[in-house]
């Protein structure tokens, strides 16, 4: 049997490429949808950020010692912001959008919270919640009464913070040299504890004006908040007034409920140093709970 080859039939030879015809330009529709998508993605982590930190947990950093022992100059924490409801004081730039609190819950005594401080309610201030509606709070001889009964305060160990660019010790009757030639600042500390079972730590640093008070009876919707640097807090003993005391604190003006340190430094660091970012962070404190 003899096999027969056939040629293949000019017609179904591939016809070549012209060189003379053009490619098809590539689209720029890709390129131009990654381009519009930018600004856009941007818009979006704003408003997420936004939503975030007016309704979850907002962060804030602590610029006095009128918290101490809890909270130190240098401080950064996260604070809850549903615990007592949402209203205006919630929101960026306090954005009068909501007319009235919403999800209203009152605070806890011993909550350490955060507030719009009168009379100008445009400054975030953190205090110890002390007096709740309907309660009459009164200092006699530097011990705190609530309702016509001194609240237990024990003498602890002295409350003992290095000397730092954060730090300065009150007067020079605190400073202590320690064993290594370093000052620190040693300050009387006490333990109260309130009729919840709420219990923390005070500095009574001796003798002073606002030791003594008038019983004052906090009225609806209103709290009396207290420093726990009892001789270096102006807060609901003193009136509001720009500068100086805030007086009885709206619970309209509650912002969140201090929940975790995130950060703390004793001011220590250079920018342009890196290493001194560590060295001057407060590492036992970060991560502590309120």
């Amino acid at each position: 049997m003899t096999a027969t080859m056939n040629d293949t039939p000019e017609a179904s030879s591939p016809s070549p490429v012209d060189p003379a015809t053009p490619a098809p330009a590539p689209t720029k529709l890709k390129k131009e949808k990654k381009e519009d998508s930018f600004p856009v993605f941007l818009i979006k982590l704003v408003i997420v950020v936004a939503i975030f930190r007016s309704f979850i947990f907002s962060p804030f950093n602590i610029p006095s010692e009128s918290m101490l022992p809890r909270l130190e100059n240098g401080d950064y924490l996260l604070a809850a912001k549903w615990p007592y409801g949402y209203s205006s004081y919630s929101l960026p730039f306090s954005a009068p959008l909501l007319p009235k609190r919403i999800f209203a819950s009152q605070p806890e005594r011993g909550d350490v919270a955060i507030f719009k401080a009168p009379p100008g309610n445009d400054v975030d201030y953190i205090k110890r919640v002390i007096g709740l509606p309907g309660d009459t709070v009164q200092m006699i001889d530097g011990v705190l009464h609530l309702n016509g009964q001194a609240v237990p305060k024990v003498r602890v160990e002295d409350f003992v913070i290095p000397v730092s660019p954060n730090t300065d010790c009150l007067s020079a009757e605190f400073v202590v040299t320690e064993a290594d030639g370093s000052q620190a600042c040693h300050y009387p500390q006490f333990r109260e504890t309130l009729p919840n079972g709420k219990t923390y730590n005070v500095l009574d640093l001796g003798q002073r004006d606002a030791d003594n008070t008038v019983p004052v009876v906090v009225p609806e919707g209103q709290l009396f908040m207290m420093g726990d640097n009892r001789d270096n807090s102006m807060d609901s003993r003193f009136p509001a007034m720009e500068g100086g005391g805030i007086g009885l604190v709206p619970q309209e003006n509650l912002v969140g409920r201090a929940t975790i340190m995130m950060w703390s430094t004793d001011g220590s660091a250079n920018w342009f140093l890196p290493w001194t970012w560590f060295t001057a962070a407060r590492w036992n404190r970060i991560g502590g709970t309120f």
